[in-house]
């Protein structure tokens, strides 16, 4: 066999080694190639996803509260836009408090102190009782038990003055007596809880620098 024929072979032997080596380092294609693969979606940041594309949809502050399309509803969200701040269960939250502070004030004929939450109407309705009971020689002690129930009933607003007015009706119970000049019970039992109940309205001007909301009208 003649040389050049021995170099062609020895040449052709390499060319299979390399091919047959770079096969098996790329692998083969088939006409089918298995797409990339790229980090799942969790659910989470899907819903995060699903959340930011959907806008308009119900208030949860709100529709926790009252339903959705009533005058109420209408009446919180147009004053969220006045006020953004604003929130509904922290509203409800102050005005737990603010029926304790002031039913207890009112109780103990103390009204001083509740005066910058009434509304004039109001406070000289409840100076009124008060100044009956003093006339009489009478005074009452009574002690908060708790809430059994507080719930938005109504709300209202102006668009032109930005006047909101909330209603909530309150469910509370408490003891109380009622004693004469001589200090003897004339009325009630220390040990016993009544239960009361109470429809407040509250309002306020939205946007204003005044965060106090006062009691502008009670009833039971």
């Amino acid at each position: 066999m003649s040389s050049p024929v021995i170099q062609l072979l020895v040449l052709a032997a390499i060319a299979i080694f390399l091919i047959l080596r770079l096969r098996d380092v790329l692998g083969t294609r088939e006409g089918f190639e298995k797409p990339a693969v790229t980090r799942k979606t969790s659910d989470r940041e899907s819903q995060r996803g699903n959340f930011e594309v959907i806008e308009g949809g119900p208030d949860p502050d709100i529709v926790d509260h009252v339903d959705e399309g009533t005058s109420a509803a209408n009446a919180l969200s147009a004053m969220k836009i006045v006020e953004p701040s604003f929130n509904v269960g922290e509203f409800l939250g102050g005005a737990r408090g603010a029926y304790e502070m002031i039913l207890m004030a009112f109780e103990a004929g103390d009204l001083a102190k509740i005066q910058p939450f009434l509304s004039e109407d109001v406070y000289e309705s409840f100076a009124a009782v008060v100044e009956a009971r003093n006339e009489k020689g009478l005074t009452i002690e009574a002690d908060f038990v708790g809430l059994r129930e507080l719930k938005l009933v109504d709300a209202e607003f102006d668009t032109d003055t930005n006047e909101a007015e909330i209603t909530v009706r309150f469910i509370g119970e408490q003891t109380s007596v009622v004693r004469d000049k001589s200090g003897e019970i004339v009325e009630g039992n220390p040990k016993e809880v009544k239960r009361q109940k109470d429809t407040w309205t509250f309002a306020r001007e939205m946007g204003s620098n005044n965060p106090n909301w006062l009691l502008v009208a009670t009833g039971g």
